[in-house]
């Protein structure tokens, strides 16, 4: 029996991959807008820490 047998059996499974989809996608919108919204010292601060 394949995988996606058992899938087919569970009730409301279709609405899994729309979720885990928009979280990705919210997830990467904040992290690129943090980005660009950094201060320029902050990331040099950041980019020290692993050699102090």
């Amino acid at each position: 029996m394949k995988f996606s047998t058992y899938l087919e059996k569970i009730v409301g499974v279709s609405i899994y991959p729309l979720v885990s989809l928009i979280m990705f996608v919210v997830f990467f919108a904040l992290v690129t807008l943090w980005i660009f919204s950094i201060d320029k010292k902050e990331i040099e601060h950041i980019e020290k820490l692993p050699l102090d």
